[in-house]
């Protein structure tokens, strides 16, 4: 049956012998994973393949990201595709419980398909080139979001309880993974040419949109009713303004190294909380809400969400850090050019993907037979130890313990996610099943998200009180007059902190303007501008707002594996729930 028929699908009630064929044929299961499988990983393989390919893609359009008014262009490159990801999973989750989840899905594929070329075929330079990503990064989010927020409740509606760990924990090892694998596809492809970071999913969307049509059945129960536009523009607004304003925090203003008192940014942070209570009221009132917010009554359910967010902003945090903390340092200091440092920034980062990809699967496997709790609070625990040992690490650490740390944190990731899924899914009733997908999804995504306001924000505390005394200091020792060091050394730190993210040396950026280059020995202009100025000069301040982020970081994952341990024991919601032609209460569940 393809998509097409099954969007006309009478209810399984009236056709029970041949849902039920469906969802048990064992045959159907493995298409179902395969092919979600591909499309989340497509969708978070793009989420974090651009953030390592952003020095290759600004020279492709001709624009230099760190100049003057540029930095609201580099944040929303990244940022865009993750606050859309994150905004409209829950409200397009829905739409795929009263329309057909394997329809939206399948539309899906299309839509970040189209995005694809289009992002691929820039055809302006500078700003407008700029803008141009930027609109079509939102498109590929919206396509990205379709994927995202059915693939699980499909996965859910073809496996019966006892086997969704497993096939939920290999799609979750996809899609977290993917952001890992970002890396070094990304590292790879923009060595050759920086298009070839949009190109690369095109044909996997054409496959993955034929594949869909052809072969996705359609076995969720559809709960007919009408759109919650109130609800739907609440949450959406409320949640942009609340991620908007948290990333423009770390953005100076008036003088300050961060715009935390701008008005802008403290109108968002406001108004978006407003916005989400207000969400809250109206789905608590509405007879047709976009999301029952009586599914976090369920421990199962909120504290699997709340763990998972916990874990999604640590994650994401790390992620940025350990870019930062190679492309910036680690590797110009080994006498890689700054132009190459992307590519093998991805390829030391591969024991995190190894240690995620062993452990996703086999705790998948495991908390089917044992249950959620143990394996998902054992690796937020191992999660907790690994940012511990991280922030003990020398700026210039031995490879092979960066390595090991890495690889831990890695399992860690892996033994939590799949089953703190698993658990998450198997804990609401198969109306409900898009909706929580989807709410698990912006939790997932808001994560990330989140962690680029919360992470540099206290990157930048931690360079603020040490950064300017020393570049100053750094500058005057190379023969820099005192008024260009002082002034160069007191400027915002966020520039240093975004040069070292994408692997620039701005010292010739910094003090070009000034033109005392052409006034300096050829000794020390070759010194500022060569390969280890820049980062020995910022290692001691990185290593110091370092020691904060992890501390952090390591404090929320610890917070989330309490979570996770009050999540109670194994509760699946009675899964007769999926075939209504039998009269069962609505809050029916086993617990196991």
């Amino acid at each position: 049956m393809s998509a097409r028929a099954s969007a006309h699908q009478v209810p399984p009630s009236a056709t029970n012998g041949r849902f039920r064929y469906e969802r048990d044929h064992p045959r159907y299961r493995w298409v179902a994973l395969s092919n979600t499988t591909l499309g989340v990983l497509m969708a978070t393989i793009n989420s974090s393949i651009v953030i390592i390919s952003l020095p290759a893609i600004f020279r492709g359009i001709q624009l230099n990201p760190l100049a003057p008014g540029n930095v609201s262009y580099l944040l929303w490159m990244i940022m865009g595709f993750l606050l859309v990801s994150a905004v409209l999973v829950v409200s397009i989750g829905r739409l795929g419980d009263m329309y057909g989840r394997v329809r939206i899905y399948t539309y899906g594929f299309v839509v970040f398909t189209a995005a694809s070329i289009a992002l691929a075929l820039d055809p302006f330079i500078h700003s407008s080139g700029a803008l141009w990503l930027i609109g079509w990064r939102v498109v590929q989010g919206i396509g990205g979001a379709m994927l995202f927020a059915n693939s699980t409740a499909i996965l859910t509606d073809a496996f019966p309880s006892d086997q969704r760990g497993t096939s939920l924990g290999i799609n979750q090892v996809a899609a977290i993974a993917g952001s890992f694998l970002g890396l070094l596809i990304g590292g790879l492809l923009s060595e050759w040419n920086w298009r070839a970071v949009f190109w690369v999913s095109v044909p996997f969307g054409i496959l993955g949109t034929i594949w869909s049509y052809r072969s996705l059945h359609e076995l969720g129960v559809r709960t007919r009713g009408s759109l919650d536009w109130a609800g739907n523009l609440t949450f959406a607004l409320g949640l942009t303004a609340l991620l908007a304003g948290i990333t423009y925090g770390i953005q100076p203003f008036g003088g300050h190294t961060m715009g935390w008192t701008n008005p802008w940014v403290l109108a968002a942070l406001i108004g978006g909380v407003a916005l989400l209570v207000a969400f809250c009221v109206i789905e608590s009132r509405i007879a047709d809400p976009m999301f029952h917010l009586g599914l976090f009554r369920n421990r199962a359910f909120s504290a699997g969400n709340l763990a998972g967010l916990l874990a999604s902003i640590g994650r994401g945090g790390m992620q940025f850090m350990l870019i930062i903390w190679l492309q910036g340092i680690w590797l110009p200091l080994r006498g890689y050019d700054f132009a190459s440092t992307p590519l093998w920034a991805g390829i030391y980062l591969v024991p995190l993907t190894i240690g995620f990809l062993v452990a996703g699967p086999i705790s998948g496997y495991l908390s089917d037979r044992y249950g959620a709790r143990a394996f998902a609070t054992g690796g937020l625990l191992l999660v907790t130890v690994t940012f511990a040992g991280l922030l003990m690490l020398p700026v210039e650490f031995p490879y092979w313990a960066f390595a090991a740390l890495i690889g831990l944190n890695g399992i860690g990731s892996g033994l939590f996610s799949s089953p703190n899924t698993s658990a998450i899914m198997n804990s609401v009733p198969a109306s409900q099943r898009g909706a929580a997908s989807g709410m698990r999804g912006t939790f997932f995504n808001s994560g990330t998200s989140l962690s680029i306001g919360i992470f540099f924000s206290l990157m930048i505390i931690g360079l603020a009180s040490t950064l300017p005394g020393t570049l100053t200091s750094s500058l005057k020792a190379q023969g820099v007059p005192t008024t260009v060091a002082e002034h160069v050394g007191h400027l915002p730190p966020v520039g240093s902190l975004f040069a070292a993210f994408l692997g620039y040396n701005p010292m010739a950026q910094l003090l070009g303007p000034t033109g005392v280059l052409d006034h300096l020995p050829s000794a020390s202009v070759a010194t500022l501008t060569g390969k280890e100025f820049f980062p020995r000069l910022i290692s001691a301040p990185f290593h110091h707002g370092l020691v904060i982020v992890f501390l952090a970081a390591a404090m929320m994952t610890l917070v989330g594996a309490f979570a996770s341990l009050l999540r109670g024991q194994r509760y699946v919601h009675d899964e007769r729930l999926a075939h209504p032609a039998r009269d069962l209460p609505d809050d029916q569940g086993a617990a196991v």
